[in-house]
């Protein structure tokens, strides 16, 4: 069947694998941007490929991210990472795969070590972790995708499943006190204490809600009700939860363009962009939960058009035919209106590239 998500008559696979070229033909693993560090930049794009691999099962995707997992570990499971934070994390969703297809011990044990950073990182007094130790007593909607996703995962594979409960407990957390009333979203994060310049008083929430962070969260929640039983008691719960997520970001796409605001709620405002790494983690969750019937087949409307819009919008070919991706924000924290809208954007940024790939591929699923 002819994907409906085709534009010129490409497919949204081929989509994906023309961006994922572009990137690969340019950048050897291990010196993708930050080049020769284990990073969340480099995990979101690798877990990009890693999905185009699953789809396709060319050994060329197989091949560029396990290189960049072996470029820096060594045969006894060593490797550089930073300790103090959630970030740290998220490329272990590679090392789960390379040691259930390999065998290889190095890849159990690195992962382990990823895994052991939850003994150490710094606590809420409810339990939540702190996004960075640098960042005291603060929770971001981001933490769910970096730390969640893996961390469950981890517990299924080596039988920890206080692990899974783990998880469950932090995403609890982040919506009951990120949580928006008026806009049934959630704000970019919260700080316990109350400290920080950018705190709202009496709630301690971020001021706004960040296109990224909640594209985050939305991957995590449907990646992490995707991974419980059909049985677990709280898969309901959370599906509910996705559900009204969904209900809520669409309300906030722009109807001219199909894409998402760098501020969602505030598209009004002259000096808001729309911003594509955004859009297509927003198209990600909605097509992956209809592909996983969380959600009514409708909202696949809304991920057509948010595609067709970063397609028509986000965008370029070079002479070459390369794909570049452009309109995405800069790594961001936590600031007031005027610091989002203020940040840079850049093309092919790995944040963006690595959401428009996983958006492709679950786009292509929806046809099969």
């Amino acid at each position: 069947m002819k994907n409906q998500f085709s534009t010129n008559g490409i497919t949204a696979l081929e989509w994906a694998e023309r961006a994922s070229e572009s990137l690969m033909t340019q950048f050897e693993p291990i010196l993708l941007p930050p080049e020769n560090r284990w990073h969340y930049h480099q995990g979101v794009f690798l877990c990009g490929i890693y999905s185009l691999w699953q789809e396709t099962k060319d050994k060329v995707y197989f091949d560029y991210f396990k290189e960049y997992v072996d470029k820096l570990i060594d045969e006894n499971g060593n490797f550089y990472f930073e300790r103090d934070q959630l970030d740290a994390i998220q490329p272990g969703l590679l090392l789960l795969p390379l040691y259930e297809l390999t065998g290889e011990e190095r890849y159990k044990i690195a992962a382990t070590k990823l895994r052991n950073i939850l003994n150490t990182i710094n606590k809420t007094s409810e339990g939540g972790f702190w996004h960075k130790d640098k960042y005291p007593y603060q929770m971001w909607l981001d933490g769910l995708y970096m730390a969640g996703p893996f961390t469950l995962q981890f517990g299924q594979q080596f039988n920890e499943p206080e692990l899974i409960d783990l998880v469950l407990h932090q995403e609890e957390l982040m919506r009951k006190n990120t949580k928006d009333a008026r806009t049934g979203l959630y704000f970019h994060g919260w700080d316990e204490r109350g400290q920080t310049p950018w705190s709202v008083p009496e709630t301690n929430t971020a001021p706004e809600i960040w296109g990224r962070s909640l594209g985050w969260y939305g991957l995590a929640l449907v990646d992490i009700i995707s991974m419980l039983s059909d049985t677990h008691s709280k898969k309901a719960e959370l599906t509910s939860v996705l559900q009204q997520l969904v209900e809520n970001i669409v309300r906030y796409q722009d109807d001219e363009t199909g894409l998402w605001y760098q501020v969602i709620d505030k598209g009004y405002e002259e000096d808001n962009w729309l911003e594509s790494s955004c859009s297509c983690l927003f198209i990600y969750t909605i097509a992956k939960a209809v592909n996983e019937g969380y959600i009514d087949k409708r909202y696949l409307e809304h991920a057509n058009k948010g595609y067709q819009g970063v397609i028509k919008h986000a965008i370029k070919l070079d002479e070459d035919g390369h794909v570049n991706l452009t309109g995405i924000c800069i790594g961001t924290s936590i600031g007031i209106y005027d610091y989002y809208v203020n940040r840079e954007t850049s093309e092919n940024d790995l944040h963006g590239v690595g959401a428009f790939i996983l958006a492709s591929v679950q786009l292509q699923k929806c046809n099969k």
